[in-house]
């Protein structure tokens, strides 16, 4: 692989990352400790949302954000010709 593609690789990596650290931080911290109160007015599988988010949603969505970065990557590396 090319210095230049090796970049490209690397460049789009990082915004993966970046996006999909972003929805992690959006949903565990946001949505978990800021949002707390105002989430707490709607139910969700007889919970609060708020305390859904901060004590088991946060963890579902990171379980799922692995699988879409699994996804992404094994999508870039077919991309770049560099998949196992």
């Amino acid at each position: 692989m090319s210095k230049e593609n090796m970049k490209a690789y690397w460049k789009e990596n990082l915004k993966y990352l970046a996006i999909l650290l972003s929805i992690w931080f959006l949903v565990s911290y946001v949505f978990g400790i800021f949002l707390v109160e105002e989430l707490n007015t709607i139910k969700f599988a007889g919970f609060k949302l708020g305390f859904w988010f901060a004590q088991q949603g946060s963890m579902y969505v990171f379980v799922i954000l692995i699988f879409v970065y699994v996804k992404l990557m094994n999508t870039l590396d077919k991309k770049y010709g560099v998949e196992e």
